[in-house]
């Protein structure tokens, strides 16, 4: 692999364009130009962080996956997708949604059908969010059915 550190495409000075180009798909090269300074040495990556981090991203997509294909209705899906993007404890339990193990969304995953104890933080942010997913659901498809009449 060969990486090159160009200046910005987009003129800013305290910005970089990176390219990486597999040498194993290059034919020919030539040397238009030999550097005349000597680069800084790049920073120490922490592998053990980065690994974390991969295994995370892996674990909570098999999570979301196996989560999707417990429900068929595409309504719960999208609600259950728009929690899991800003919850990570979101959860199936049948075809209810299960956040913070304290609220239950039921079907048709309406505000009115979000269960739990009423006087609890959970329970009123996850009304609250059941209630502006709507509303954006709402709105969305209203601007959708407008632009195509």
């Amino acid at each position: 692999m060969l990486i090159l550190k160009c200046p910005s495409s987009s003129g800013n000075p305290k910005r970089h364009d990176v390219h990486i180009v597999n040498l194993s798909l290059v034919s020919d090269v030539q040397i238009k130009k030999e550097v005349t300074t000597v680069p800084e040495p790049p920073q120490s990556l922490n592998l053990h962080r980065l690994n974390t981090r991969v295994r995370n991203s892996i674990e909570n997509k098999k999570r979301l996956v196996s989560a999707l294909s417990a429900c068929l209705d595409p309504e719960g899906q999208r609600l259950f997708l728009a929690i899991a993007r800003v919850i990570d404890d979101v959860s199936w339990s049948g075809q209810s949604i299960r956040v913070y193990n304290e609220v239950t969304i039921t079907p048709p995953y309406k505000v009115e059908n979000v269960l739990g104890e009423q006087d609890s933080k959970p329970y009123n942010y996850i009304r609250k969010f059941v209630e502006r997913h709507w509303r954006d659901h709402r709105d969305h498809t209203a601007a959708n059915c407008s632009r195509h009449q």
